[in-house]
């Protein structure tokens, strides 16, 4: 006889072959989640294997991160490797969800993300999470997390999961605000990691 446990498993890795095999997982399932308008600012959303991005954006995905965590990576142990960075951003199972100012027809903001089973959970792994200094303040950081949180909801993915660094308090600040808490599997204290992995629980 098949024990809860068992099936839990089952179902896990059934949601996650099911949400990988989608080429467009928001735009297929979350119309609305296209555009995003907020007084005279105004973007268009799309989502995008790694595959089939335009490398033009995938270097713009690396110069946002350099420009908005680079700083925080400099002043702790971890510090900035610009190739790490680089190969992270060209991984082959990456996908992207990319924000375009439809007025400068230039991208403003990405999320770089992935299906997962982690640590014996079904995740949506955020791995990148980036806006313009710009284009801050204006909702469109919340509107994309609330984009790939429903996301995960519609496979039935147990939790989204992510990585913010310590002295990183900005950062810390936006995802708390949007209701994500320290996960159990970040470092403990003790370890004195530069990191904390924080997540947000969707079953």
């Amino acid at each position: 006889m098949t024990n809860s446990t068992e099936i839990s498993a089952t179902q896990q890795h059934k949601s996650l072959g099911i949400a990988s095999r989608s080429k467009n997982p928001i735009e297929e399932a979350f119309p609305e989640y296209a555009k995003y308008k907020k007084d005279d600012f105004e973007v268009s959303l799309y989502c995008k294997h790694k595959a089939d991005m335009d490398p033009k954006v995938i270097k713009f995905a690396f110069k946002l991160a350099e420009a908005n965590v680079g700083p925080y990576y400099k002043t702790c142990k971890l510090g900035w490797q610009p190739k790490i960075k680089q190969n992270e951003l060209n991984k082959n199972w990456a996908r992207y969800l990319v924000a375009v100012d439809t007025k400068k027809k230039q991208p403003v903001a990405y999320a770089m993300f992935r299906f997962d089973l982690d640590y014996g959970s079904s995740v949506l792994y955020c791995y990148e999470m980036h806006v313009e200094k710009s284009s801050q303040r204006k909702g469109l950081g919340r509107f994309m997390m609330t984009a790939l949180e429903n996301c995960a909801r519609h496979f039935g993915l147990e939790k989204i999961v992510l990585t913010v660094l310590k002295n990183n308090p900005e950062g810390t600040a936006f995802f708390t605000s949007l209701g994500y808490t320290e996960d159990e599997t970040s470092p403990d204290k003790a370890d004195e990691e530069d990191y904390e992995i924080l997540a947000k629980k969707l079953t």
